[in-house]
């Protein structure tokens, strides 16, 4: 069972997918906003998708901001059009600064800038390899 994640974004959303047998995770594709119905139905369709984590902000202190409540609608929305995925929110709390640093930190040693990996991919790669680590922690 292959896993996708989304850490979605008022301009760009990030995805990450995970290995068949859900260890490990990849950063996989960043796409425009306004194109992610068609690009989760092509994912679904190339890479055998069963399941979406959606990262979900949460603030400190456990309260949902307006960012948090508009990803949840959003999820609800695709839950909705995708009915036969299974979706999961999932807590992506410092997700984006690790994968900005991380991104600064492999830009400086990258020269070609087709190789680059994109922070808001890089940011869902982290959100899904905590939820698989949470899954392989509870077996």
């Amino acid at each position: 069972m292959k896993t996708l994640a989304l850490d979605l974004g008022d301009r760009w959303v990030g995805s990450a997918i995970s290995d068949a047998l859900g260890i490990t995770c990849r950063p996989y594709k960043t796409a425009d906003a306004k194109d992610l119905y068609s690009f989760i139905e092509e994912v679904i369709q190339e890479e055998d998708i069963e399941q979406i984590i959606v990262g979900c902000p949460q603030t400190f202190s456990d309260t949902q901001s307006d960012q948090t409540k508009k990803i949840i609608l959003q999820k609800e929305d695709l839950e909705k059009k995708f009915s036969n995925i299974k979706w999961t929110l999932w807590d992506e709390r410092l997700s984006s600064k690790r994968a900005e640093g991380l991104q600064g930190l492999m830009g400086k040693k990258q020269k070609d800038k087709q190789t680059k990996v994109d922070s808001h991919s890089i940011a869902a790669a982290f959100i899904l390899q905590t939820y698989l680590d949470k899954l392989a922690f509870d077996r």
